[in-house]
């Protein structure tokens, strides 16, 4: 698979704590890359470094031969890096439509259409519209976002990410606090994006992963100690002392 986002011996120190030390990763086109472990063990603060949110102590991220260690947030999300969050950030007054038309005219602002009415745009209009039905919620376009249900703001929010128009996804658990059937659909809506994008997703719902997962990271006390195909890190001994629990 094509990697289009990878970090080598990536290092973040916060004065005598290292949060993440030495991670080399790469996330492949057509792939969910799962990152697991607990609490603590540096999941966010990897994700707030490749995101540009948080500057690396160490090491270097490249997206594609690009090397975008020194990028800011904004100019790396131009580049095609996505994220979501683990707290919800739409705009719940504004309609499902109209949350996913903002975040793509942010994302391609066309400056000299002085006299143009913004939400009339064609572009970003078409852009929502897409965004809207690779997640599922076209018939839901018209709705207020803040009436949706948890997992269709969790949906929201990927589309929303979509509207940027990514090549790499970087999803801070977007299932918690889902029930069974919508972490199904949302499962479903990955699958769905894995085709067109390299996706990181850290999740502590370990059911999830192994269903959804192609390669599975194991991270404890800001290391990796396995990175794997899912049966093989369900095998691993270590990881099932350290994460997964002793009688796993």
């Amino acid at each position: 698979m094509t990697a289009l986002l990878r970090c080598e011996g990536l290092t973040r120190r916060f004065g005598g704590l290292t949060a993440v030390n030495d991670v080399s990763l790469d996330f492949a086109l057509g792939e969910v890359h799962a990152v697991i472990g607990t609490n603590g063990a540096g999941k966010s603060t990897l994700i707030n470094m490749l995101s540009g949110e948080l500057a690396a102590s160490g090491g270097r991220i490249l997206l594609g031969d690009d090397d975008v260690t020194a990028w800011s947030q904004p100019r790396r999300a131009r580049a095609g890096i996505g994220r979501s969050y683990q707290r919800s950030t739409i705009f719940p007054e504004f309609s499902v439509f109209e949350n996913c038309r903002l975040c793509a005219q942010a994302a391609h602002p066309r400056p000299l259409a002085l006299w143009e009415n913004a939400a009339r745009c064609k572009t970003s209009g078409d852009i929502a519209t897409e965004a809207l039905r690779a997640t599922g919620l076209s018939p839901l376009a018209a709705r207020p976002a803040g009436l949706l249900s948890h997992g269709g703001k969790r949906q929201l929010e990927i589309a929303m990410c979509l509207s940027t128009r990514p090549r790499v996804l970087l999803l801070d658990e977007p299932l918690a606090g889902m029930g069974a059937e919508e972490t199904d659909r949302m499962l479903d809506v990955l699958r769905e994006l894995r085709a067109g994008h390299a996706v990181l997703l850290v999740e502590h719902d370990m059911d999830a992963v192994f269903r959804i997962a192609g390669r599975i990271t194991v991270m404890v006390n800001g290391e990796v100690i396995a990175s794997a195909e899912p049966a093989a890190i369900r095998n691993n001994r270590e990881v099932q002392v350290a994460y997964l629990g002793d009688h796993a």
